[in-house]
């Protein structure tokens, strides 16, 4: 099936800070994610799309987050920092709400993806630009207040016309949203009056099937892919690797002497301990397409779609030494007096008929090195 691009990416979105465009694209790719899965799959409920909901909530969480540390770094007016947090806080809000109320409404799917698309115009054509506009001026010297009253006084009066008219829109489209929900599930409630508790069991029935459906690929102690959703994505990267001749990256991560830290410290804050280090891994990975998932006790996992093996060797690299700087205790380390970890490294190119064991088998070995040559180090295959 033909990939679908709702919204499609191109250099007018460019602010020309490196790190923001780079978090934008991941957006728009995550979006289309979304969208390919509820515009195909019809089932707003399905276990694959609320994954795809939940990775590009938590991208743009963490995205607002890097870019509202961006804007105090550079000294912007609190005025547009201030005004640029509370467009941030406002949608997720509004993305969590409409997602709570998207079984009220007759077209979800199309409803959801009008308010998304609207929504990332308006975010990277508008503030996004005038933040970057303001860093430049503030870079050449010039004061963070007149930085910003420039852009009360737009040069481009068409441009800013339009942008004013998305933001018009995408208001609209988010009260109108939730109005249409409301009356919708008015309607539903006379329609079915007669047969509301056994609707509402047989409702709660879906619901809770596929909430298990979801439960079964996510760690309950490290709210991250478990080994089951691990196992099903390694086998559908490798066969796409396959297809597209492009290499498969795979991390495989112990905490050294883990063991060890339990008996020291107790088992509360080993599983504390673990979260952390969880939360380390995941902030090296850049990309949308990247899992992180817990393999078994306390060893994790990262595949690494279209990454050879230097580019895998790096973030393995970068995942060793976030989890070294957190500089957790470990008194009963052989390796260092803070919790740290080893980490196996293996790419492969797969040949035509193959099976994922091998880059395992490949990663795996190569951890059992890097735990024989002292730990606390990362080790390619």
């Amino acid at each position: 099936m033909k990939h679908i691009e709702t919204f499609v990416w191109g250099e007018d979105f460019l602010t020309g800070i490196a790190s923001v465009d780079t978090q934008h694209h991941g957006l728009v790719e995550l979006f289309n994610e979304l969208s390919e899965a509820l515009m195909t799959g019809h089932d707003l409920d399905a276990g694959e799309a609320y994954l795809v909901f939940q990775r590009l909530l938590n991208y743009a969480e963490r995205h607002f987050r890097e870019e509202e540390e961006l804007m105090r770094r550079s000294g912007l007016d609190t005025r547009h920092m201030r005004a640029h947090a509370d467009l941030h806080h406002e949608f997720v809000e509004q993305l969590r709400g409409m997602w709570s109320a998207k079984d009220t409404m007759s077209h979800a799917a199309e409803v959801f993806l009008s308010f998304l698309t609207s929504w990332l115009g308006l975010h990277i054509l508008g503030i996004d630009q005038s933040m970057a506009r303001q860093m430049v001026r503030v870079r050449s010297g010039e004061d963070a207040a007149q930085a910003y009253e420039a852009e009360t006084h737009p040069k481009d009066k068409s441009t800013d016309a339009m942008i004013r008219a998305m933001g018009t829109i995408y208001k609209v489209l988010s009260k109108l949203n939730l109005e249409l929900s409301t009356i919708n599930r008015q309607l539903e409630q006379r329609v079915h009056q007669r047969t509301f508790e056994l609707e509402q069991s047989n409702l709660a029935l879906v619901q809770a099937n596929h909430k298990l459906e979801v439960y079964s690929h996510t760690d309950g102690l490290l709210n991250i892919a478990n080994r089951k959703y691990f196992d099903q994505r390694l086998e559908e990267e490798w066969l796409r690797a396959i297809r597209s001749q492009q290499p498969v990256g795979l991390l495989m991560i112990d905490v050294d002497y883990f063991k060890r830290y339990n008996d020291t410290y107790g088992h509360q804050a080993g599983d504390a301990c673990l979260k952390s280090v969880a939360k380390a891994a995941a902030s090296g990975l850049a990309r949308s397409t990247d899992l992180l998932a817990r393999y078994g006790g306390e060893e994790l996992v990262v595949v690494l779609p279209d990454t050879h093996l230097d580019g895998t060797y790096q973030v393995a690299q970068d995942i060793c030494a976030a989890v070294a700087k957190l500089k957790i205790p470990h008194a009963g380390s052989g390796a260092a007096p803070y919790v740290t970890v080893s980490i196996g490294v293996a790419s492969l190119n797969p040949p035509r008929v193959s099976s994922a064991d091998r880059l395992v088998a490949a990663a795996d070995q190569a951890l059992y090195q890097a735990k024989k040559n002292g730990r606390n180090q990362v080790h390619r295959a």
